[in-house]
């Protein structure tokens, strides 16, 4: 069998890991160990907050829908409320409409409180 000499594959994994590293800060742009770390966590932390950034919306959406509630009743009773009537909107459409028709949210609220 004959011999082969891996030059050609490994300057092509090297060309690709030290693209994907551009711009990162110090040695983690130049130097093929610290790149290839940097791509592993980079791609561990990407998986990760994908997963976060849905907390984080419904979070928001939870903000939204309380602040276009005001004062008088809480997001928990609210929620409570169109659940008992059967009201099957979700947090998203329900925070859409806190922030862009307060009025809609008011006859929605009307409506699960009636």
């Amino acid at each position: 069998m004959p011999r082969v000499k891996k030059g050609v594959n490994a300057l092509k994994s090297r060309r690709n890991i030290l693209k994907a590293v551009k711009g990162y800060r110090h040695g983690r742009s130049t130097k093929e160990r610290a790149a290839n770390e940097a791509i592993v966590h980079a791609g561990s932390y990407a998986f990760a907050h994908r997963k976060d950034k849905k907390n984080d919306f419904r979070k928001l959406w939870n903000v939204k829908i309380n602040a276009g509630l005001g004062s008088d009743l809480s997001y928990s009773k609210f929620i409570g409320a169109l659940k008992k009537k059967g009201i099957a909107l979700d947090r998203k459409i329900l925070a859409t409409l806190a922030e862009e028709s307060p009025e809609t949210l008011k006859r929605i609220v009307e409506k699960a409180l009636a």
